[in-house]
């Protein structure tokens, strides 16, 4: 049952303002939320090489942050349906600061499990992240909802841009201490995920999700209209939600595939972590600052087209990354192209996919399209660390690029063949 304290009716009149200040709300708690992400994606791999002592393990660490993720994207997706936004962000943002904790604890210690598992927790920061795009939809208007997942993803840029640079800082601190100083910035990051809990917790009222279906009564709402089954259902039902969750899945996956054995292949050319940080800066900018832009094309051009200029953007920088060798500028060009072509992809495939589904079951299959992203970008990520260690980080790049292919044959087959 929705209670009327968490979705209270809501006037036409009163919408507006609403909208505004859930977005408010989740811009805040993107903000927080980049801050503390990707200082485990710059220094995952790196601290794995130094507390497992073989480099072929190093691609495990972010690849567990990617499998936590996963692994959580249902259990928390089942929690929004029953209970609204609000208790599944805060409670993943809580899980990623409990797994920072732990990758310190493990770092200390010198436990390579102990730091796997908090790699995993800490992958509910992302989650949060991932999941927040959804919540600024549930209230948007049909023909702006790329706009509204967009900004909301842009937020991420602030926080992304400054994370990975307060890492060296930030490790210093710790130089005289007993916690590694390559561990030493999860400290920081978990700090930063209690604070976003807070501010969510707090502020995001009333809950989007909740309003949402208050503002659609006549819609079945009961349970088995939200479950996982429903939610299979829903997308084996429409060409255009398969193709949608085929786009996020892949565009994931080949973003960080390639992306967690940038900093392996950069200290192979003798790069500094403070090199290291700014190509993931550059990269993060990518994802994540142009993205109203590609809202804005999803909206205005559809879906589909921005779906073929992300299968472009990816091959491009599969092709730049992967030729770069000791060019540390081009690795950077790479990497940025690289967080475009995600962005792309997330974001018009994310807009598709609430297109493409009706409200009770949306918000099932919008938890089922975060465990496919995550799933299969943790098996990449994983694959990732073994090519490089077997063949090459070019070798990584063209089986990212071969990875595009199955996405791009069906962005053809429903631009030919239009269907919902």
């Amino acid at each position: 049952m929705t209670s009327t304290l968490d979705a209270p009716g809501i006037s036409p009149e009163a919408l507006p303002a609403l909208r505004r200040r859930t977005n408010a709300v989740l811009i805040a708690s993107q903000i927080l939320g980049g801050l503390g992400v990707p200082i485990g994606i710059a220094l995952a791999p790196v601290l794995a090489t130094e507390v497992s002592g073989s480099e072929a393990l190093s691609g495990l660490a972010p690849t567990a942050s990617v499998t936590g993720t996963a692994l959580l994207s249902l259990p928390l997706a089942a929690l929004m349906t029953s209970r609204g936004r609000r208790p599944g962000l805060v409670l993943a943002y809580l899980i990623g600061a409990l797994g920072a904790g732990l990758v310190v604890l493990a770092s200390v210690v010198g436990n390579f499990p102990l730091l796997l598992l908090g790699m995993a927790a800490f992958g509910a920061g992302s989650s949060a992240n991932l999941q927040a795009r959804f919540a600024a939809a549930d209230l948007a208007e049909p023909d702006r909802r790329g706009r509204a997942i967009s900004h909301v993803i842009w937020a991420t840029t602030i926080g992304s841009v400054l994370g990975p640079n307060i890492a060296a800082p930030t490790s210093r601190l710790f130089s005289d201490t007993a916690v590694p100083e390559k561990a030493g910035p999860f400290l920081f990051a978990a700090g930063i995920f209690a604070v976003a809990a807070l501010v969510v917790a707090v502020l995001l009222r009333p809950d989007p999700l909740l309003t949402a279906r208050a503002l659609a009564p006549d819609e079945d709402h009961s349970a088995e209209s939200r479950s996982l089954r429903a939610a299979v259902a829903a997308v084996a039902g429409s060409p255009m939600a398969r193709l949608a969750l085929v786009t996020v899945a892949v565009s994931h996956t080949v973003m960080v595939s390639i992306m967690v054995m940038t900093p392996v292949d950069l200290g192979h050319h003798g790069a500094s972590l403070q090199l290291v940080g700014l190509v993931i800066s550059g990269h993060i900018a990518g994802m994540y600052a142009f993205s109203p832009v590609l809202g804005w094309l999803s909206d205005r051009f559809g879906r589909l087209a921005v779906i073929g200029l992300a299968v472009g953007l990816l091959s491009c920088a599969a092709l730049l990354a992967g030729t770069a060798g000791p060019s540390h500028g081009q690795t950077a060009a790479g990497l940025f192209v690289l967080g475009l072509g995600w962005s792309a992809g997330l974001v018009a495939g994310s807009a598709l996919l609430t297109d493409s589904v009706e409200g009770p079951a949306r918000a099932a299959v919008q938890g089922l399209s975060d465990l496919t992203m995550n799933a299969s970008a943790g098996i990449g990520g994983a694959l990732a660390g073994l090519i490089v260690a077997r063949a090459s980080y070019g070798w990584l790049n063209l089986v990212g690029a071969c990875v595009l292919l199955p996405m791009a044959g069906l962005a053809v087959r429903r631009a030919v063949r239009p269907a919902r």
